[in-house]
């Protein structure tokens, strides 16, 4: 088993930091994009599933670009290491592409050309900068660092909350530019302290390499992973990627259409509508420590099946209150809940990995499980809407979430059938969070 070494606790918290920071940077005009990009369709389109469609379009790109770019940025190697390449100069473009969005809104297949060409760049290094967290820290210490980074994450969420509450009315194209800004100057700050050829996963993966052209190894690809994933007898990890897409798909449904649903249902401004998701933004960042801290005691199994539980149980019960502040308490509990699922899904992910040589391949499976998710939640949940109308979109939410909840606890329940005691993925890096002992 090859894994990166936990180090001096000084360095760790740095390097957790850093990685948040890189990962706050991609998100910070993602989340900005969820949230404002719908209404700009909405003057073009009347369809609810049509926009679903187009808002899913970048998770699509994400199906085929993200575990690509992640297993390539395994395979490369540089003085500055595997990451920080790829890193350094995707986030610029797609800044820049960001920036142009609210000017291209005049004609609808320019919007959704210039939307094509950012979500093309941003999905090219968003594996890549979430595989920063496994590459330098130890596995029994992800689930904390994987919070700090979800943290920052939130952080972006309540940003473009701001933005849209201070900004979006009356000065859109202002409004675009600053997450664009946000991700400049964090890359600046990212350039000049990362280097990831000192992560100790990194020196593995090397020494790896180098040994392979003596036994006659071929290089491992991406069809490689998912054929061992698929065959394995042990359906951990392929259950855990369906329960990602599912989970993916009701958070997803749940960030781009709260804003036309606050719009048709309760009778909000555009601006008052994209700012429902701030409190929640504040209670993810509440939860996400103490969810990781909770995965460490009582297994990461548990903490996420409980965890979708009251992102449902929120969901239905906004459903009935369908007031702006009924609503928002209902985001405010589910995103609580939502942040057992977000910090310790790919954690659990990462421990099955067999070696640090495939850490960025399943970052990568993990982003396209989610990003499959993120393109199917929406349009899935649209064409409810267009069904059932607006004020059953949260319930439609909470249904798909409790797929996702059956999925984790089969699951677990396997797990503790097999009575495994170190309970080792199937490539045999253990998973400390199946079992609870």
């Amino acid at each position: 088993m090859t894994t990166a070494s936990p180090g001096p606790r000084t360095g760790t918290r740095r390097i957790t930091l850093l990685a948040a920071l890189a990962v706050f940077a991609q998100e910070s005009t993602w989340n900005f994009y969820e949230s404002q990009v719908p209404p700009l369709l909405r003057e073009h389109l009347t369809s609810a599933a049509l926009v679903g469609v187009l808002m899913g379009m970048d998770n699509l790109l994400g199906i085929f670009i993200q575990p690509w770019m992640g297993s390539r940025s395994d395979h490369t190697r540089t003085s500055w290491g595997r990451r920080m390449p790829y890193l350094v100069v995707g986030m610029p473009v797609a800044a820049a592409l960001f920036i142009v969005i609210p000017h291209a809104t005049a004609s609808l297949p320019v919007l959704i050309l210039v939307m094509f060409s950012y979500a093309l760049v941003a999905n090219a290094f968003k594996p890549i900068a979430e595989a920063l967290v496994p590459d330098f820290i130890a596995p029994e210490r992800r689930s904390r660092a994987n919070a700090v980074v979800k943290i920052a994450t939130s952080l972006t969420t309540i940003a473009a909350a701001v933005i849209s509450l201070l900004l979006v009315d009356d000065h859109p194209k202002i409004a675009f530019a600053i997450p664009a800004g946000i991700m400049l100057s964090s890359i600046a700050v990212l350039a000049a302290t990362v280097r990831d050829s000192r992560s100790s996963a990194y020196r593995a993966a090397v020494a790896e390499s180098g040994a392979q052209p003596r036994n006659g190894a071929a290089r491992r690809r991406v069809r490689d992973t998912l054929k061992e994933i698929v065959s394995d007898r042990d359906r951990s990890r392929l259950l855990l990627l369906g329960a990602i897409v599912l989970f993916g798909s009701a958070w997803s449904a749940s960030r781009s259409l709260i804003t036309p649903f606050g719009m048709e249902t309760l009778d909000l401004t555009r601006g008052d509508a994209g700012g429902l998701t701030l409190p929640s933004g504040l209670a993810f960042i509440a939860a996400a420590y103490p969810a990781a801290i909770l995965a460490e005691r009582y297994g990461r199994l548990r903490v996420i099946t409980g965890g979708m539980t009251l992102f449902a149980a929120a969901l239905t019960l906004g459903t009935c209150l369908r007031t702006p502040t009924g609503v928002t308490a209902a985001l405010c509990v589910g995103a609580a809940g939502a942040a057992c699922f977000l910090v310790n899904a790919a954690v659990v992910l990462w421990n099955l990995a067999p070696s640090a040589h495939v850490f960025g391949t399943y970052a990568g499976m993990y982003s396209i499980s989610w990003a499959s998710g993120g393109f199917v939640g929406p349009t899935l949940v649209g064409a409810m809407v267009d069904a059932t109308g607006w004020p059953l979109m949260l319930i439609d939410i909470a249904l798909i979430a409790a797929v996702a909840i059956a999925l984790v606890v089969r699951i677990d329940v396997s797990r503790r059938g097999a009575a495994t005691p170190a309970v080792g993925g199937p490539a045999g890096q253990a998973d400390d969070a199946v079992v609870a002992e």
